[in-house]
């Protein structure tokens, strides 16, 4: 039976990377007969989280209207989570960091998403694979943090201008993960 996957990038670039390899993981996760629902956060509109704690008193996810409002419940029903993005100045990009810092929304608001697998793909310009540790790290402490199982990333380097992909192995990794969840 397949699962429910919820994919989420933060990069504003079509053709770029990272969004080559989510396609190449969308496509084999459906293809393995998965439902992929995927939330493109760089055209979205989702704020920062303000630290309220007023998380699902009004019946949304976030008091504070916005996208996320539409990720949250996509993310309740998921078994699995992939988190898709370049690196941007060493770090997450600002666009998905939005979402991560508002998944605290779900802990105050007391769901229950303890045990949904997780996964990351993401890419940079530089050729040491440490740089990309400012987005792996805060990923995998999220995981832990929330009892998500981290059950692979695809961790590519020296990739900046559109099309570099191709010339690496990174989409064939991003579709293996698939075989993964």
């Amino acid at each position: 039976m397949g699962k429910k996957i919820v994919v989420i990038t933060g990069s504003p670039r079509r053709a770029g990377n990272s969004f080559a390899m989510t396609e190449a993981f969308v496509k084999a996760a459906e293809a393995k007969g998965h439902t992929v629902t995927r939330f493109d956060t760089s055209f979205m509109k989702i704020g920062f989280c303000h630290a309220c704690e007023t998380c699902y008193k009004s019946g949304r996810a976030c008091s504070f209207d916005d996208d996320f409002n539409t990720i949250a419940p996509a993310i309740l029903e998921a078994d699995a989570v992939v988190f898709s993005a370049p690196v941007y100045w060493y770090s997450i990009p600002a666009q998905l960091k939005g979402v991560i810092d508002k998944m605290f929304s779900l802990v105050v608001g007391g769901k229950d998403i303890a045990g949904k697998e997780c996964a990351l793909i993401t890419c940079c310009e530089e050729e040491d694979v440490s740089v990309m540790d400012g987005v792996r790290i805060p990923i995998e402490r999220t995981a832990a943090l929330i009892h998500w199982n981290m059950v692979g990333e695809v961790l590519v380097p020296g990739v900046l201008e559109e099309g570099a992909i191709g010339k690496t192995d990174g989409c064939a990794q991003a579709a293996a993960l698939a075989d993964r969840i």
